[in-house]
């Protein structure tokens, strides 16, 4: 599948992972991103002691700093094995492990956007002000009615 199959975007994609000792796993699905400069994945190891991944002699460090180690990548094919290395600190001395990552496409389903909860929070006070002023403007009117 080529990328020009899908629009720019943020996806989710199921990502298998092969080789190495089978003492690490990455997180699946993960988020892919779609752009005109081409597709990149946030590979997220179960481990935090990757401190960088090599894909087609490229070397790629870690996007954050604390928790498991998450690496932003190419997606150079879909449905194929991609060779990567990743090296690990986990061991005595630092080791190189060869690994192959396959992306899925019949999985890929565009990321749903999430709104912050303190976003959707502001939102539900501010519609139960909205409601309540409503009660209080229309309550007062149907007392003043019975007033009269």
């Amino acid at each position: 599948m080529k990328e020009t199959e899908w629009a720019q975007g943020e996806y989710m994609i199921d990502v298998t992972l092969l080789g190495g000792t089978g003492r690490a796993d990455i997180t699946s699905p993960a988020e892919i991103r779609i752009t005109q400069e081409g597709v990149t994945a946030l590979i997220e190891w179960s481990s935090p002691s990757y401190d960088y991944m090599i894909v087609d002699d490229i070397k790629y460090m870690p996007v954050n700093t604390e928790g498991n180690s998450v690496f932003e990548i190419p997606v150079t094919a879909f449905d194929e094995a991609i060779p990567v290395t990743a090296d690990t600190v986990a061991m005595s001395v630092p080791h190189e492990i060869e690994y192959t990552l396959n992306f899925h496409s019949e999985t890929m389903v565009q990321k749903q956007m999430t709104v912050p909860l303190i976003v959707q929070g502001g939102i539900l006070i501010g519609v139960t002000l909205i409601i309540a002023a409503f009660g209080y403007y229309f309550g007062k009117k149907q007392v003043r009615r019975k007033h009269v």
